[in-house]
């Protein structure tokens, strides 16, 4: 069994209850507002639920993005540190 997915699926649930409990205890409406725009007034809940999923989203989608960019460094530097390594054998 592998032991990742399953933290990750649990660390998931456990803030989806969070938001749950928080968004019920939350119910004020507020208006964002953001340079000169303002929004209608909506839950407070449902904004830190919106944040919260626009988030994960987010992270899941620039992840990859991430993977790509370490991946070209990676092979660089493993290509630089191959110049100092020098075989005994061959002097």
């Amino acid at each position: 069994m592998k032991i990742a997915p399953f933290l990750t699926s649990l660390v998931v649930a456990v803030w989806v209850i969070a938001i749950a409990i928080i968004s019920v205890q939350n119910a004020t409406p507020v208006s964002l507002k953001f340079l000169t725009f303002q929004s209608i007034k909506i839950p407070m809940g449902l904004v830190l639920a919106f944040s919260a999923g626009v988030g994960l989203i987010g992270m899941a989608l620039l992840q990859p993005l991430w993977g790509l960019a370490s991946f070209g460094q990676r092979n660089s530097r493993l290509e630089d540190d191959a110049e100092f390594f020098v075989d005994d054998e061959d002097f």
